[in-house]
């Protein structure tokens, strides 16, 4: 059942590597990938719906930051491709969106309306991107290999972004007060889990292994971009949704989770800290020096994550959680099936970090992943090898074979084979969720769109689709169907013969 009336959903961008192919080459190896995708898709995107220049606290920056590190990646002599041709996007009929992001392959999920459907949604994207990969290299000859992580152990870093929809008359200085201590320390339990650092800083202590795969790259507090000096915060605007009533939260300083448990938690922990701010209250703590904390708390050897508040007192990163978790259990308890399961596991996570971090192996990627690596250490010492410590480029490629796809390679998928880790939807959900949309969300519509009139959309976004049907071109606004009442809708959508019907049809509902 779903955890709120409100929309959510995720989109990652995945590692690639590609026998005999360059840093410099995987912008056009990435595009090139996305292509060999097979399957019905519409497009191309509406980009003239977005602005990510746009600043929800009030104005417009001239230009969004790029790392300069970048530009070392970039091809000499490449020919300049349209956005267009660079993006290629793939609107697929579940939903999602597929497209090249900076020389990575991502995926975006539709939107969700439920856990469930959002962890069947992700595991569909991680399948879908998987497929595509293996069609890419049989056409090529060469082995790819794809990695659903955040670094490269090289400096750097690509995203997983989560999106949640928002009111409107929620302020800038609302929602940052709000979810600044909670993004802090939520890695405790949704960290992916690094060998080592990556980057220089203030922090020049020892560190051997990261709660985060992301702590390492934020620099400050709050800014709308996403790509160099990224924020814990990021304030970008873009509503994908009616403006008046609406903003999107977009958030990037999460982790790419591979345990579908935390990929759940951290949804609903942010879905029912928002309802809190919603209705008015807001956590009476403020973190000094977030962008030093969220550092500190990931590389922390002793896992006691003890955070320094602007009031001068120090609290326990799950101490913080537990002031959201709290209110939530006052306010939120027995509203629904989704609630009352994150509210009984954010605590069950929280004892069970506080008492005993292993506990959490089933659970958590960051303690699945270190249980491996220390297991592996450990076998070797017993065999009379030679002592493999941290630093040890053997334990870097054994934390990214954690994250790779293929099944017969990836060190999660061999624990998922194997029943160690926690799962909350069944195969053939997810194989479900690779073609179907989540029944309850405007996805729904859309993914219909998208399978039944490929060939007459000229253009599609998350809140608008053009379509041509005959000598007449419209556009068609998903606006307004962000309740769940839209299933109802939906089904009539999918009961009816003619496009012109169907857009009369929505029109007619909104």
């Amino acid at each position: 059942m779903a955890i709120s009336n409100r929309l959510f959903g995720l989109d990652t961008e995945y590692g690639l590597w590609i026998e005999g192919k360059g840093p410099d080459d995987l912008a056009e190896e990435s595009r090139k990938l996305v292509q060999a995708y097979q399957g019905c898709f519409a497009a191309p995107w509406d980009y003239g719906s977005e602005d990510p220049r746009r600043d929800m606290r009030g104005f417009r920056v001239d230009k969004l930051n790029y790392d300069p590190k970048d530009a070392q990646y970039d091809k000499p002599g490449a020919a300049k491709l349209s956005h267009e041709e660079d993006r290629s996007d793939h609107v697929l009929p579940n939903g999602g969106r597929f497209y090249n992001d900076h020389g990575h392959p991502e995926y975006a999920t539709p939107e969700c309306r439920s856990l469930k459907d959002l962890v069947a949604h992700d595991k569909a994207g991680e399948r879908i991107v998987l497929a595509t990969a293996q069609a890419r290299s049989a056409r090529l000859g060469v082995p790819i290999q794809v990695f659903k992580n955040n670094s490269d152990h090289y400096g750097a870093s690509y995203g997983a972004h989560e999106s949640y929809l928002v009111r409107r008359d929620l302020s800038f200085e609302t929602l940052f007060n709000g979810l600044m201590p909670m993004f802090v320390t939520r890695q405790v339990y949704a960290g992916a889990g690094k060998v080592g650092r990556e980057t220089e800083g203030p922090l020049d202590e020892e560190c051997v292994y990261q709660l985060s795969q992301r702590a390492d790259f934020f620099s400050v507090e709050a800014s709308v971009d996403t790509l160099y000096q990224r924020p814990i915060f990021n304030t970008r605007d873009e509503a994908h949704a009616d403006p008046r009533q609406f903003r999107r939260l977009h958030v990037i300083c999460g982790d790419s989770n591979l345990c579908e448990y935390a990929t759940a938690l951290k949804i609903g922990a942010v879905c029912l800290t928002l309802e809190l701010l919603e209705s008015g209250w807001e956590p009476l703590i403020r973190i000094r020096k977030p962008v030093e904390a969220i550092k500190r708390i990931s590389r922390d050897p002793t896992l006691k994550w003890m955070v320094e508040l602007t009031d001068g007192r120090t609290m326990d990163a799950t101490d913080i959680q537990r002031v959201y978790l709290k209110e939530a259990q006052h306010q939120l308890a027995g509203r629904d099936a989704d609630t009352d399961w994150t509210l009984a596991e954010w605590e069950r996570i929280l004892n069970d970090l506080d008492e005993d971090p292993w506990r959490a192996e089933d659970r958590i990627d960051w303690v699945a992943k270190r249980k491996l690596l220390q297991s592996f250490m450990q076998a070797a010492e017993e065999e009379g090898c030679e002592e493999i410590g941290w630093s040890e480029e053997t334990l870097k490629s054994l934390d990214l074979a954690y994250h790779n796809l293929d099944p017969e390679e990836g060190l999660y998928a061999a624990l998922e084979q194997n029943g160690a880790v926690a799962r909350l939807v069944e195969e053939a959900e997810v194989q479900a969720a690779i073609q179907q949309p989540p029944r309850d969300t405007r996805a729904r519509i859309r993914g219909e769109l998208v399978r039944r009139f490929t060939s007459q959309i000229e253009r599609v976004s998350w809140g608008r689709i053009q379509m041509r049907d005959g000598s007449e071109a419209t556009w068609l606004s998903l606006h307004g169907l962000e309740d769940a009442s839209v299933a109802q809708l939906a089904a009539r959508v999918e009961k009816t013969e003619k496009l012109a019907d169907i857009v009369r049809l929505i029109r007619g509902a909104q």
